[in-house]
């Protein structure tokens, strides 16, 4: 595989991990193949185009990395900017102005610049997500020192007034930490319930997004509600995974019945529902596109 090829494939590994972040169903309160959850301004539809909009970004992020040749990692996240402002760009012009993968822009992005890193250094596209992990937190060190300095800031950003408000890091602290909620949480269950062979992936999708809703300061519910609400989704899916989870009869009625209560009160985990996207990422890039599992 030759350099242009390695970065194609990154882009192909980030882009099915949206699109299957976002065929899983059902998630309680997100958009899934049955329906808009508690959104009224979006649809599969409209995260099919925000994906296809950027679809060549993370072919850049890749080379980017692949290319930075400095010692300190903490600049590579400057260098990744401006191609990020432009893929954000592409993506609203594609949903009118709805804002679908901003986040995985941020996250995947980096993932892909950081693969490029360590492709270089090894030239195997098989990439350990401890390595990605541990080259991340390099990459990603003092992201939330930007939060400390918000004080005198006339405009907020979304996640600088949740920090402001909660002291919650939201996706910077995820960064600079390495993803440590996938790694210790999400990806571990992945890797195990595709190795079982038992499972359909829809059903092993569905069952890693509730351990994230357990294990995830969601700062997207945060944003639309308070501290309540978080605690309220955290209860609703410990319960599911006491019943099985979506891997049991039982677990199945009653994530279907947590969807129609998510609809109803306005919630959406959209902060797990990007760390899956990650979790399937890092487990694609260690172990190849073919997410194996019961069909």
């Amino acid at each position: 595989m030759n350099n242009h090829e390695f970065f194609t494939y990154i882009n192909s590994l980030a882009t099915k991990s949206m699109l299957y972040e976002l065929a899983a169903t059902p998630k309680p309160g997100l958009v899934d193949r049955s329906n808009s959850g508690a959104h009224n301004d979006m649809d599969i539809f409209t995260f099919i185009d925000s994906s296809l909009s950027i679809n060549t970004y993370f072919c850049e992020c890749a080379k980017v990395g692949y290319e930075y040749n400095e010692d300190d990692y903490s600049n590579l996240l400057n260098s990744l900017r401006p191609i990020g402002i432009v893929a954000e760009k592409k993506m609203f012009e594609a949903t009118k102005g709805v804002n679908t993968h901003k986040g995985l822009i941020f996250s995947l992005g980096l993932i892909s610049a950081v693969s490029g890193v360590i492709y270089k250094k090894t030239n195997s596209i098989y990439i350990n997500s401890c390595k990605v992990s541990r080259l991340m937190r390099e990459v990603a060190k003092g992201l939330t020192n930007e939060l400390s300095n918000i004080e005198n800031k006339s405009k907020l950003t979304y996640g600088e007034i949740l920090y402001k408000k909660y002291g919650i890091q939201g996706i910077r602290g995820e960064a600079e930490s390495g993803f440590e909620t996938v790694l210790e949480h999400s990806l571990p269950l992945f890797i195990s319930l595709i190795n079982e062979n038992k499972y359909h992936i829809n059903d092993i999708l569905v069952q890693v997004l509730l351990s994230l809703m357990v294990n995830t300061e969601d700062s997207n519910i945060l944003g639309r509600h308070d501290i309540d609400t978080l605690i309220y989704v955290k209860e609703k899916a410990k319960h599911a995974i006491g019943l099985g989870g979506y891997l049991t009869y039982e677990g199945q009625n009653y994530v279907r019945e947590m969807d129609k209560d998510f609809i109803k009160r306005g919630i959406s985990p959209g902060g797990a529902a990007d760390l899956l996207a990650i979790t399937i990422m890092l487990h694609m890039l260690q172990y190849g596109n073919d997410l194996r599992g019961v069909r």
